[in-house]
């Protein structure tokens, strides 16, 4: 009981320590509102607007046709119509356009003659990922306004075409019927955002009361050093909680992505998630000596690397094989796996039972070694 009593007046002395810093407090409350919402806007590899110049060398009512039939897509803009190659070269170094279309000179010739009319599609590879979204584009309107050439000929000269069984896909998308990376995108940054907050928060707090000297103060007291330990992780579990709420609310009410499966058991695997990123926070605090360093470390030494290889912005199955052997080591990555799952999917904890009891042998084992070495550090 008297005990209790000690980490309870502790973990009143970090919530009081927080109401006394304004700035922690905005890190704590506004910060992950802030992120969401700018990363929920920007993390968008949608591609809208193609920008397109066209040379057209034909000049011609089918020319013009098939330049229309892009531009009633609603997925290209003509901003350039060119004379020469030259013109060409100069829109897509300035990235004025993404991609350049040339139709020849007997282009509807040859189209009337029923020959094969071939055009130039010239693209900027870049940005590999937009240039093959907008390349299928192209494909599918050229495939199309072939097959109407081929149905209006046969039409005008009445010939029969013979009739066969052909393979018709009925396609239907699951989970974001409307494929937007943005519903996609928001749930795993609701993981990078705990991370950032509850990782950094707890390192540069137990290295600030090193700075200013009240953490040499607590250590001289009669509290035993897992008093202390549990004083300080509480409030940063509740914070972290908090944090979860909010941005969960912010996801549901702002973006309009509902959780399709049990909210409980998201908040309960975010919670999870934390224990793993309080003990990574409280391990660079025994290795930090100013609050700059500890956010170096935070940024640079862990939170960079789990972001790059936790399936957060790079599909784990195409990285080599050696590096997918690493993944395995990354907390985030399974934490985005829950949140992906229960969100989108509206998986079950059965289904995520994995994921979820590796994330909690990462947390446990993480929060142990170093609440173990921060141990020693006060001893």
């Amino acid at each position: 009981m008297k005990e209790m009593k000690i980490i309870l007046k502790i973990i009143i002395k970090e919530f009081q320590q927080l109401k006394r810093d304004p700035r922690l407090f905005i890190i704590v409350f506004f910060a992950p509102v802030i992120q969401l919402l700018i990363l929920g806007y920007a993390a968008n590899m949608d591609v809208t607007t193609v920008h397109t110049a066209v040379f057209d060398q034909d000049k011609s009512v089918t020319s013009r046709d098939f330049v229309e039939k892009f531009q009633r897509s609603g997925y290209f803009k003509i901003d350039d119509y060119v004379d020469n190659y030259k013109q060409i070269d100069d829109d897509i170094n300035s990235s004025k356009v993404l991609w350049a279309l040339v139709i020849p000179k007997d282009f509807e010739k040859k189209i009337n003659r029923m020959e094969t009319a071939p055009v130039l599609t010239i693209f900027d590879g870049s940005d590999g990922n937009k240039t093959s979204i907008v390349f299928g584009y192209v494909q599918g309107i050229a495939s199309t306004y072939s097959k109407s050439i081929l149905v209006k000929t046969a039409d005008r000269t009445g010939m029969k075409t013979p009739t066969a069984g052909s393979l018709v896909p009925e396609v239907r998308v699951w989970y974001n019927p409307d494929l937007k990376t943005r519903v996609f995108m928001i749930p795993s940054i609701m993981g990078l955002i705990l991370m950032i907050i509850t990782t950094i928060l707890m390192s540069m707090a137990i290295v600030k009361e090193r700075e200013i000297g009240t953490l040499e103060q607590l250590i001289v007291t009669p509290i035993k050093p897992s008093q202390l330990i549990l004083g300080k992780l509480i409030p940063f579990v509740i914070l972290g909680f908090i944090d979860v709420l909010v941005v969960l609310s912010v996801m549901i009410f702002w973006f309009g992505i509902g959780v399709r499966g049990s909210f409980v058991f998201l908040v309960i695997a975010s919670l999870i998630f934390v224990l793993s990123t309080l003990g990574i926070g409280l391990f660079i605090s025994t290795i930090s000596k100013t609050q700059q360093q500890a956010m170096m470390i935070a940024q640079f030494g862990i939170m960079m690397p789990m972001i790059y290889l936790s399936g957060f912005a790079f599909p784990i199955e195409n990285m080599p094989k050696i590096i997918q052997y690493v993944t395995y080591l990354i907390p985030l990555r399974y934490y985005i796996t829950i949140l992906r799952g229960v969100v989108l999917k509206g998986a079950s904890f059965i289904e995520l039972l994995p994921e979820t009891a590796i994330l909690l042998l990462f947390g446990v084992l993480i929060l142990f070694l170093s609440a173990k070495r921060f141990r020693k550090r006060l001893e």
